[in-house]
């Protein structure tokens, strides 16, 4: 299938007019100007993006990860893909050792699957000072036995742990994580700056949501922001949904880690594509008021209600840059970025890689998905 747009970025270069030929799922070829042969499909005036890559996700439609079966599942992923999402890490909340075990093990078979592509654990080796939308009471120090089960639960497919540097044995365990290739993020963390630079050195490479539920910066104590900052091994998360970050921050942190630093995440939860109303996040209810998640009866922040074509427009319009630079930008930052830092294939739109794009009118809005080849949202024609 060969498809011409007036616009395509690959997420190395921007052609005008482009081209991409498209053979058993994967990308045969890319171009600019005429296309070798008669185009398939003629998309005209719309701009084509990689697939976008969302690393930190809690479910949508009306569901959630955590209840861990394929019906819920399938829900959360299908309204994601329809808004451009074509790879997606489930991201579990902090839970008891049976539950999280119950968890895992139903999410592995959707990941052998191919219908979501890994298991973000999110919890439960997290600080209770830094909860958010967490049971305090079921957080817990990360025990070599319990990690050993969790990874026997998944067959290999947990591919991120976020974990709390301060705690009793988090230094052990994210060492464990990186020698079983699971990726290691410090996040839900008060620890110091000084904690946080010895979690990056036993191998941490993500930052989870950067400043939320996080020590804030200080004077003194500069804290984790700046520690996972500064560190050129580090991918930052920012959640950039207009509600978790301001513009300003998602601003000085893109001038400060450089392109390839920033990767823009959603932290969706069920109520995701939903109307207002009370939702559960895990075990904890969850009032969404004007599109804002809230856990109930607090001020306290429960994810987001956003989809990744909502932080790809966000990183567009607030970055400061002119309209082209700004696109390449957001498309490292909403695909390129994120896959690379899972350890997914970044390839974006190049030769060889998985046919997985975005196709996106004037305002930047979905009218198209393809993933692997096949249409998930077709274009009018």
């Amino acid at each position: 299938m060969l498809v011409t747009a007036d616009t395509l970025l690959t997420g190395r270069e921007t052609l005008r007019p482009g081209w991409i030929d498209v053979d058993g799922g994967a990308v045969a070829a890319v171009g600019s100007g005429a296309p070798p042969r008669p185009a398939d499909r003629e998309l005209g005036a719309v701009t084509v993006v990689p697939g976008f890559v969302d690393a930190h996700v809690h479910g949508g439609g009306g569901a959630n990860f955590t209840s861990a079966t394929h019906s819920e599942t399938a829900t959360a992923t299908d309204l994601h893909r329809r808004h451009g999402t074509t790879a997606l890490i489930a991201s579990l909340v902090t839970a008891g050792p049976d539950e999280l075990l119950r968890q895992v093990t139903g999410l592995a078979a959707d990941v052998d699957s191919g219908l979501i592509d890994g298991i973000h654990l999110e919890g439960p080796w997290l600080s209770t000072k830094r909860c958010g939308a967490h049971q305090p009471g079921l957080m817990r120090d990360p025990e070599p036995d319990e990690i050993d089960r969790v990874f026997a639960a998944g067959g290999g497919a947990v591919r991120m742990v976020t974990i709390a540097p301060e705690r009793d044995g988090a230094l052990a365990a994210i060492r464990r994580l990186v020698a079983a290739g699971v990726v290691a993020a410090v996040g839900h963390t008060e620890a110091t700056y000084e904690q946080t630079l010895a979690a990056v050195d036993a191998g941490a490479t993500v930052g989870t949501h950067l400043f939320n539920a996080m020590r804030p910066v200080d004077r003194r104590e500069p804290g984790p922001v700046v520690a996972l900052m500064e560190d050129p091994r580090v991918t930052v998360e920012l959640i950039a949904d207009g509600v978790h970050l301001a513009p300003a921050i998602y601003r000085h942190v893109t001038r400060s880690v450089g392109p390839d630093r920033v990767s823009l995440v959603t932290d969706a939860m069920a109520a995701t594509g939903m109307a207002d109303g009370r939702y559960h996040l895990g075990p904890l209810a969850v009032d969404v008021v004007a599109g804002v998640a809230s856990v109930a009866g607090t001020d306290t922040i429960a994810g987001s209600t956003a989809t990744m074509d909502v932080v790809f427009r966000f990183a567009v319009h607030h970055s400061g840059l002119p309209r082209d630079e700004a696109l390449e930008l957001a498309v490292r930052q909403a695909s390129l970025n994120p896959a690379r830092a899972l350890g997914l294939p970044a390839d974006g739109l190049g030769p060889g890689a998985k046919a997985d794009a975005v196709v996106l009118d004037s305002e930047l809005r979905v009218v198209g998905v393809l993933r692997h080849g096949r249409w998930v949202v077709e274009p009018a024609r």
